[in-house]
């Protein structure tokens, strides 16, 4: 790692700067404004989450749960962002009526918490380890930032201000204050979020407070547990490792414990290590980074396989059927990513962030956008299907908000360069080199591989410009205004950078080779020996029954086996499916019989492999991303 004291030196193209105008991620744009966010609403009036603001709880009523202020930001974090791409008179109303609720629960000196201000306010502060209050605290937080960002309005910013000023008064290592801090990671983030918008460094320094106590000594939630009259021992995780509060943060050597807390925290600690120049942190987080994606992560993104924690259990274990890997864990490790992305401009991190993009994100919302996964397993019977709602609803406003604010992942620029981290077709307008520049992108990525990028601006303008070489490419060309460039010479971390005086209407042309192929797991991922996973771009494939006339777990892919990509305008919305010739065991010459030492006979087999984030959106059946597969030994 370098000596350099790390910086935020590539930011974010705000989403407001860039359009989307894209075969694939338009229509999921468009039916999650159109479909996702207003079901979203109805189900937070129809459940009680809304009228829980309204503080008119009385004993004997169904209590409001301890986290649905989250749920409630969320939502309107989402909407936010909508209206700053999409203005929508009728939705600015929806969302100024939910702002005035949330501000009407405020409290006089700043608390703001529908549960513990009306059911339980004798319990503010007691319990930080389990009750969630600092984790909604930041969720208000994030969506007054972004309705600010999109409206304008302080109205929901002056809100979480007091709040965010009240929290600072109550924690941090003053004589009288609380040494605390959350049980469930995201206070930290979103204070650097309300400090980058307001230039208020005292935001700055909670964060930092709520990083660097974590997991010191004494134990907060021992102390805590105490005080309520509780034994500490009785913890039901039975160990601080579930919420990353075991050991101080420098200190941290492996992904452990809630996936959801992790990625959260670990955003903060890149996010910190960014501000304040801090090497050691950042390379804790590096040192964790590749700790996941090295050994605990599934092939489509996916992390955390353990229902028990919701979260990570040892090394290489990556059960199918059983998988949890929870959408919100795989939302917040595109959140991860891509802040790692800001400090280091490094494909490995885009890589990744693309990768949950396409298939561990993407798997848990319905093609109508108003059904969801909690849990995306890897392999199914036909019992798990999406639902409208939870009771635990954090995954549908989180894919909501990230739906909603893509935009803002796409591009970053630094004060020399500009990066395209994403291909989606659309445009984005920036200043460089004193001039303003429109970056035009036209690909139909991720079916295709080609992308040409157009360079609008009134006159000539100097600038590195970075083009993401996906690590799942094995060869790419590049050509600026039809001519050949070498990319030898030009990779810098897994991009291709041309700098040069860019003239009006320059055209730069990357052609990506996207063959299909067979992705094979490490041998010490018990789960998937002898499989293969089929992919293609950044999309990994599935079987699903419904495609098929035997079981799944019958069908093997030979290592002769030919596959080809076909485009299906009548399936799933438009999709490239995957079709060969495989083979499958034959159980008709088995009778009763459930031993022999006679092998199975085989019979041939065509199958159709679709895009594992599209699975279940057809007839109930079994599903599989990892397929039996012969191999030769050489």
């Amino acid at each position: 790692m370098s000596s350099t004291p790390p910086r935020r030196t590539f930011i974010p193209v705000p989403l407001t700067a860039v359009t989307i105008d894209d075969v694939f991620w338009s229509p999921r744009i468009r039916v999650n404004r159109e479909r996702s966010i207003p079901h979203q609403y109805a189900q937070c009036q129809q459940t009680g989450r809304l009228d829980a603001l309204r503080l008119q709880w009385k004993p004997g009523q169904p209590i409001p749960h301890l986290f649905w202020d989250s749920d409630v930001a969320k939502w309107l974090e989402a909407a936010s962002y909508s209206l700053a791409t999409h203005p929508d008179p009728a939705l600015d109303r929806l969302v100024d009526e939910v702002v005035a609720l949330i501000a009407s629960a405020q409290q006089p000196d700043g608390y703001l918490n529908s549960h513990f201000t009306a059911v339980e306010p004798e319990k503010r502060w007691t319990n930080l380890r389990d009750w969630h209050e600092l984790y909604c605290a930041g969720h208000l937080i994030e969506a007054g930032v972004a309705h600010f960002e999109a409206t304008g309005k302080r109205t929901l910013l002056d809100v979480v201000i007091r709040y965010a000023d009240y929290i600072g008064t109550v924690f941090g290592p003053g004589p009288d204050q609380k040494r605390g801090y959350c049980g469930h990671q995201e206070i930290e983030l979103a204070l650097i979020r309300l400090y980058r918008v307001t230039g208020n460094r005292s935001y700055l320094t909670l964060s930092q407070y709520f990083i660097e106590e974590r997991g010191r000594q004494p134990h907060y939630f021992d102390i805590e547990a105490r005080a309520r009259g509780e034994d500490p021992a009785a913890f039901w995780a039975k160990t601080y490792e579930y919420n990353q509060s075991h050991v101080p943060a420098r200190e941290q050597t492996k992904v452990v414990g809630h996936a959801v807390r992790a990625m959260y925290y670990y955003s903060a600690m890149v996010d910190l290590a960014g501000e304040l120049g801090d090497a050691s942190l950042l390379e804790t987080c590096e040192r964790l980074w590749d700790d996941l994606c090295s050994r605990r992560m599934y092939v489509t993104g996916g992390i955390g396989p353990s229902r028990h924690n919701e979260g990570f259990t040892s090394d290489y274990d990556l059960p199918n059927e059983t998988a949890y890997a929870e959408t919100c864990a795989a939302i917040g490790l595109v959140f991860w990513s891509h802040r790692l992305l800001q400090l280091g401009c490094e494909s490995r991190y885009a890589d990744v962030m693309e990768r949950a993009l396409y298939n561990g994100v993407l798997s848990g919302v319905a093609l109508d956008g108003e059904t969801y996964f909690y849990e995306n397993p890897l392999a199914s019977l036909g019992q798990h299907h999406r639902q409208s709602f939870f009771d635990c609803a954090c995954c549908p406003p989180n894919l909501a908000r990230l739906l909603a604010s893509l935009g803002g992942y796409i591009y970053t620029r630094s004060e020399s360069d500009v990066a395209v981290h994403l291909y989606i077709q659309g445009s984005a307008t920036l200043t460089v080199d004193g001039q303003e520049v429109t970056l035009r992108q036209q690909t139909d990525y991720p079916w295709e591989g080609t992308v040409h990028l157009t360079l609008d601006m009134a006159a000539p303008a100097t600038f590195g410009l970075r083009l993401r070489i996906p690590g799942w490419c094995r060869a790419a060309r590049l050509y600026v205004n039809g001519e050949a460039v070498a990319l030898d010479d030009r990779m810098i971390d897994g991009y291709a950078r041309i700098e040069r005086a860019w003239q009006p209407d320059d055209r730069v042309t990357l052609a990506l080779e996207m063959p299909i192929e067979r992705v094979t797991a490490h041998p010490d991922l018990r789960q998937d020996a002898g499989q293969v996973a089929l992919q293609r771009g950044p999309v990994v494939y599935c079987l699903e029954a419904v495609d098929h006339d035997r079981p799944l777990h019958r069908i093997l892919l030979p290592a002769s086996a030919g596959l080809a990509a076909q485009f299906r305008a009548d399936l799933l919305d438009g999709v490239i499916v995957l079709i060969g010739q495989a083979a499958a065991t034959d159980p008709s010459d088995w009778g009763d019989t459930l031993y022999r030492t006679k092998p199975a006979s085989w019979v041939p087999c065509p199958i159709t492999a679709i895009p594992y984030y599209t699975w279940d959106n057809r007839q109930a059946g079994q599903m599989r991303v990892w397929l039996l597969a012969e191999t030769c030994i050489s």
